[in-house]
């Protein structure tokens, strides 16, 4: 099985700010068959899918802050609704908000009220993992909890394949174990180990040290990841879309060099 392809725009972040349109273009010439959102850049939603149309990218999915979206649920998944937007993710949970808190008792009811208002608006609810959710609560992975406590019918998996391997998880078997609740996998590369530095690296924890000596992030192809693999194990989960994302540019290469690398290589392996 062949996937389509989308790429999360956070990769391209500094050049989407600068020019939308010009960015989605170079997306789609690159051989990208959809985008998944984190933020619309100053744009209207109806600009926003306007753009995707003439270019003839399919505007996936999704990154919308947890905090966003409980502020105004119908609001804010409305203008995602009014993109074409298949599916919307919560993207990242802040430490107030993480597994071991007080509070990941609420977020998980708030989750399943945001899948709640994402399915009446005709759009899947998604959770987009970091390596926090595998700390263990009574034995189980908080992100196991979640989507026990979530049914599938309001949260599916967005299971990032970096994270899941930096959590400490095998990230096909992972992905296995989640079969029919996977649409959406998230195909990224790094190489090194887990650090407690790292987050500094995806610009979350402005105060933290400088990069992790052992750490990288890679375009996809370049690292660790055994990606046939996971592509196959993606194929047997059932999922729909893959979506390239490299949080930080890494190799002398610019975030758009690095997109057309990670293309370049799933073309070569046959996706």
């Amino acid at each position: 099985m062949s996937f389509p392809v989308a790429i999360q725009m956070y990769t391209l972040r500094n050049e989407a700010k600068a020019n939308l349109y010009a960015t989605l273009k170079k997306v789609k010439e690159l051989g990208y068959d959809g985008v998944e959102f984190a933020g619309l850049y100053g744009h209207t939603p109806e600009e926003v899918r306007d753009m995707c149309k003439d270019i003839g990218l399919d505007p996936i999915s999704a990154h919308v802050p947890y905090v966003d979206m409980i502020a105004d649920a119908e609001g804010v998944l409305a203008q995602y609704a009014a993109i074409g937007c298949k599916y919307v993710a919560v993207p990242y949970l802040k430490e107030e908000h993480r597994p071991g808190t007080e509070n990941f008792a609420e977020v998980i009811k708030n989750i399943a009220m945001l899948g709640g208002v994402a399915k009446k608006l005709g759009m899947t609810l998604l959770y987009h993992n970091h390596d926090f959710e595998f700390m263990k609560i009574d034995g189980k992975y908080a992100l196991d909890i979640l989507y026990e406590e979530v049914p599938a019918d309001l949260l599916q998996t967005e299971l990032d394949m970096c994270w899941v391997n930096v959590g400490g998880e095998n990230p096909v078997e992972y992905l296995l174990k989640y079969s029919g609740r996977a649409p959406v996998v998230h195909l990224k590369d790094f190489v090194g180990e887990k650090s407690d530095d790292m987050y500094e690296l995806i610009g979350i924890e402005k105060k933290a040290p400088a990069r992790p000596a052992n750490f990288e992030f890679r375009p996809v192809g370049s690292g660790k990841q055994d990606f046939p693999a996971i592509l196959k194990a993606s194929e047997k989960a059932g999922a729909k879309w893959v979506v390239v994302e490299q949080d930080q540019a890494t190799m002398g290469l610019t975030p758009m060099e690095s997109a057309a690398k990670s293309r370049e290589y799933l073309r070569s392996i046959g996706n």
